[in-house]
């Protein structure tokens, strides 16, 4: 059984007992419990779901193990022969999330 959720803006695939690395969602600290309702398909031994754009009824639990920065990603402008150069870093925060449940209703 998996499904194909949507959060911040993009969409991951995840099964039970699965990591998602995503990106941080503000207000949920490392061991609390997250929900996702934005679930677009979900797939088991019975066949396929799918929402039109969202599944109503449908969640996904999971519990969140870490959170963190990514590495580094330098941003660097040029142009030559006029002396503007400029540098700038970006990490950019992630968390972790060991997937629980499927829940279909």
């Amino acid at each position: 059984m998996y499904a194909i959720i949507e959060t911040c803006g993009k969409q991951y695939r995840v099964e039970p007992g699965a990591a998602l690395v995503h990106e941080k969602i503000g207000g949920y600290a490392a061991g609390e419990t997250i929900e996702f309702d934005k679930v677009l398909l979900v797939v088991d031994g019975n066949g396929s779901q799918i929402g039109t754009p969202y599944l109503t009824g449908a969640r996904i639990t999971g519990v969140i193990r870490e959170e963190g920065l990514d590495e580094k990603v330098i941003v660097y402008k040029y142009k030559p022969k006029k002396g503007y150069r400029r540098k700038r870093g970006h990490r950019q925060p992630y968390m972790t999330t060991l997937i629980k449940t499927i829940e279909v209703a």
